[in-house]
Parts: C-alpha cells; sequence; structure tokens
C-alpha cells in the first residue's frame, strides 16, 4: 500500500516536471519574455539596491559589535506610538 502511494506521487511529480519541461522547449515567443523578465529582475535587486539602499550600518559604525548591538537595541526597544500611554 505504502509502495503504491509513493509511485504514484513520484509519478506526479515526474509528470509535472515533463509539462513544464516540453512547455518551455516548444516556447517561442516566451524564451525571449523570460529573457526580458531575468533582466528586469536583475536590475530590480542589483542596480537599484546599488544605487538606492545603501548600507547604513557599515557607513555609521566601525566594527560588528556596534552593528550588531545597535540592531539588538532597535529590535528590543518599546515604541510608544500605539498611542497607550
Amino acid at each position: 500500500m505504502m509502495r503504491l502511494m509513493e509511485t504514484k506521487i513520484t509519478h506526479f511529480f515526474r509528470s509535472v516536471y515533463y509539462l513544464y519541461y516540453d512547455g518551455f522547449i516548444n516556447m517561442r515567443v516566451g524564451k525571449t519574455l523570460w529573457l526580458l523578465i531575468i533582466i528586469k529582475l536583475f536590475v530590480m535587486f542589483a542596480i537599484l539596491k546599488w544605487l538606492f539602499f545603501p548600507d547604513v550600518l557599515q557607513e555609521r559604525f566601525d566594527n560588528d559589535t556596534q552593528r550588531s548591538q545597535y540592531i539588538l537595541q532597535q529590535l528590543t526597544q518599546e515604541t510608544s506610538s500605539h498611542g497607550t500611554h
């Protein structure tokens, strides 16, 4: 009984794999679109991060101990912005 269940699960994942594999192999316009998506993701995560999100901790603190103490302080301090005084 258990062996039959494992076989069905293996067959299911193999069928899903071949479905996508055959779809990507026979794709014409889609390959170009996927290339554009990959380029766009690279621009968003690599270049824009480098331009707009500087490493603030690296600039403000000299070593890892100071950085970790600052992060711990920021994570554990209570905020009074909830209006519950």
